[in-house]
């Protein structure tokens, strides 16, 4: 069997094939390109300038499609891997017309851009609008952590403040006192300066730790990161980094992403009526159902959101601290345990959000037998009970409900398959960027990049060129 063998590299050829012939027609490069064309840079908040006068620079439009696709391959996010694409990947070549802008100019562009870059996912949105491949009627709500391009060693309490200080300070007396001793001792003058430097280093490292002392306290945080100042200490299966809770809200008809909302909060309790609200302002309008897990459940979210009009589904998560052999009697509030004891309101618990109901006589407790079993207290058995208790049970009961469990069996597939196209296919593990306008402009990056892969899959790469260039 013969073998095949490539052309001589020396060979001259008559004419040399053009940029246009390096991809194919059905490329996927091809529908970016379409994309970020279909965008108005203008109302993004790029500066778009053709006549400015000075040295000239890349078009703003050429930089976003480097970016975007580059970050659809994930490993080519960093700005020197996206210079080395370049030289060397044929589609970014066709994609930039043979432009090979350096790392510090890709970096200038996509810091420079923060604010704008965060808006290409609205746009992408918008986009999917147009295209009827959104309908806004149904939305789920996820989170997943992201690593924060800082380390947790660099995270600062005031607790590790005054530690530090009393520790610096103790340092600083001892080389004060050495430097006395040495100074009256007329030794040698290379000891007296290496001690000099160390006592500068520590003075120094005394000013910063008061300067972040004081930063806690004027902004009211538990702790800082001096390297990233916005990013929070996150807990997940990996453990405690430092990161962000990355928000997520998906459509149910095809599963794009609507938004997606960095924080550095490391729950999702305060995060379901915020995420949905950023969602229907980019629909446009207002959903019928919102969907999320147990971690976004409290009473008085799901309120919120029915006060809106949006039917709330997601799986109890707030309970009262009681057992169900205590019944409720409601017209006199009180409870009544399994032996006739009454438990009567004796206050509110620490986060003003329970009622605590104890028993009248603690010695009716100390000498019942099932005292050791049901409490054991020494001040008797007390229950609590969430003073929203009626309207908790009533979202529970319509949760319950067959077509509503239908709808959350359907969260899973939808509002987690972005995070994982994000984290496996991607490979994005921590993000490039500090703070939270660099944060949010990776975020609506990756977001767009998952939506247009999702376009590409649903109509087809021709089919969707297409369409974004009517």
């Amino acid at each position: 069997m013969a073998y095949r063998y490539g052309d001589d590299k020396n060979q001259m050829v008559f004419l040399p094939p053009s940029i246009e012939d390096y991809v194919s027609i059905d490329d996927p490069v091809r529908a970016y390109d379409a994309f970020v064309e279909a965008l108005d840079l203008t109302k993004m908040g790029i500066e778009v300038n053709p006549s400015k006068v000075g040295n000239s620079s890349y078009a703003p439009k050429t930089m976003l499609k480097l970016l975007v696709y580059g970050y659809s391959y994930g490993e080519t996010r960093s700005s020197r891997k996206l210079e080395r694409a370049l030289h060397h990947n044929l589609s970014f070549i066709w994609l930039t017309g043979n432009l090979k802008p350096d790392h510090k100019t890709i970096a200038l562009f996509r810091r420079k851009n923060r604010t704008a870059l965060a808006r290409v996912l609205k746009e992408c949105v918008r986009l999917c609008l147009k295209l009827d491949l959104i309908e806004g009627n149904t939305l789920f709500v996820d989170g997943t952590k992201i690593r924060a391009n800082a380390s947790i060693k660099n995270a600062w309490t005031k607790e590790r403040c005054q530690e530090t200080l009393e520790v610096t300070d103790r340092h600083i007396e001892e080389l004060l006192n050495e430097c006395e001793a040495i100074d009256a001792s007329d030794e040698k003058q290379g000891s007296l300066t290496a001690m000099q430097e160390e006592l500068s280093d520590k003075v120094k490292l005394k000013s910063k730790v008061n300067d972040i002392l004081k930063e806690l306290e004027n902004q009211d945080k538990k702790a800082i990161n001096t390297t990233d100042s916005e990013c929070g200490r996150m807990n997940s299966l990996q453990g405690s980094h430092a990161g962000y809770n990355v928000q997520s809200v998906v459509d149910q008809k095809h599963g794009l992403i609507v938004s997606m909302d960095p924080v550095n909060e490391n729950n999702d309790r305060n995060q379901f009526v915020k995420q949905i609200q950023q969602a229907n302002e980019t629909l446009g309008k207002l959903c019928l159902t919102a969907c999320a897990d147990a971690g976004y459940n409290t009473t008085d979210e799901l309120e919120k959101l029915e006060a809106q009009g949006i039917k709330p589904i997601s799986p109890p998560n707030e309970k009262s601290e009681n057992k169900k052999q205590f019944s409720y009697n409601a017209d006199e509030d009180y409870y009544l345990c399994p032996q006739g004891h009454r438990l009567k309101y004796s206050g509110l618990s620490a986060d003003q959000k329970s009622k605590i109901y104890r028993v009248t006589q603690k010695a009716l407790c100390l000498s019942c037998d099932k005292f050791g079993t049901c409490t054991k207290s020494e001040y008797g058995k007390s229950v609590s009970r969430l003073i929203k208790e009626e309207i908790r049970l009533r979202f529970e009961e319509e949760y319950l409900k067959p077509e509503s469990r239908e709808i959350y069996k359907l969260r899973q597939q939808k509002a987690e398959l972005p995070f994982g196209h994000i984290k496996r296919n991607l490979g994005v593990n921590a993000f490039l960027l500090r703070g939270l306008k660099g944060v949010r402009a990776e975020t609506s990056i990756l977001g767009t990049c998952f939506n247009l892969r999702r376009m590409m899959t649903l109509l087809g790469v021709t089919v969707l060129i297409a369409k974004l260039t009517v």
